[in-house]
Parts: C-alpha cells; structure tokens; sequence
C-alpha cells in the first residue's frame, strides 16, 4: 500500500510519502514550501515522485503495526461521516511514518559523519607524508 499525503506542518507545505511492504512502513518527504497548486502537484508527480519513491523505498524501515489502515466501505452515511471527521482530527502522517523518517535522517547523519572522519583522517596523513617530504628535501639540499 503507498500513500501520499500533502499538509501544512507550521511553516511549509509538505508531502509525505508512505509505502507499506510486507508489514513494514518506509517513508520519504518532500518540501514544497508555498502550497501546491494543481499543477504543481502534476508536474511534480510527472517529474518528481519517482525520485521521492526511489528514497522512501532505500530508508529505513519499521514496523507498520501502527500505521494507518485504508478504512472499510461503510453503508451507513453517518458512521461513514464519524470516521471521516475522527481522520481528519488525527495527525495527517502516521507515528511509523515519523519515526521511519527520524530512522533515516539519524543513519545519513551518522553515513555522514563517519565519511567526514575518514575525509579528515585521509587529509592529515596527506599533510604529514607532504611535510616529511618536505623535510627530507630540506635535508637534501634541494629547497
């Protein structure tokens, strides 16, 4: 099951992706900043959700048990309008969806420091091998 959410969160319009695999949830977001018209929404579907599909499929999963279900056809009109109203109180993107996004950004942050370690690590033995090549050309006579 994939859902894809667009809200407000404060301060941005943003859209949520939601992809449920074999009872697990993995979720991909994306900024739009100013709310999205109609064609907004089409050209970025056209050009864009692949990618946004692409990096929901590649984070971190989790459990799905509390993520949202499609609700069942129902008959009667008012009960149908009663869950309507209790989704529409309810945060627009799922517990599992937050947490499948805090999952991700927490393992690029530590990808990223870890290749900021190396990086820095690999720059200060470049720095030592350069000034002992240095010192011995000193040591040579060949300034």
């Amino acid at each position: 099951m994939t859902q894809f959410t667009v809200f407000f969160d404060g301060q941005y319009w943003v859209g949520v992706l939601e992809v449920v695999d074999d009872g697990q949830l993995r979720a991909a977001r994306y900024v739009f900043g100013a709310e999205p018209t109609g064609p907004e929404l089409y050209e970025f579907a056209l050009h864009e959700f692949a990618g946004l599909a692409a990096r929901a499929r590649a984070s971190c999963p989790v459990p799905a048990q509390d993520a949202r279900t499609v609700r069942p056809r129902l008959g009667n009109p008012k009960r149908a309008a009663r869950l309507l109203a209790r989704e529409r109180a309810a945060p627009p993107v799922s517990t599992a969806a937050q947490r499948a996004l805090k999952e991700s950004v927490t393992a690029r942050a530590t990808e990223r420091r870890v290749e900021q370690r190396r990086a820095t690590e690999q720059e200060r033995v470049e720095r030592r091998a350069k000034a002992k090549n240095k010192a011995r050309d000193r040591r040579r006579g060949r300034s």
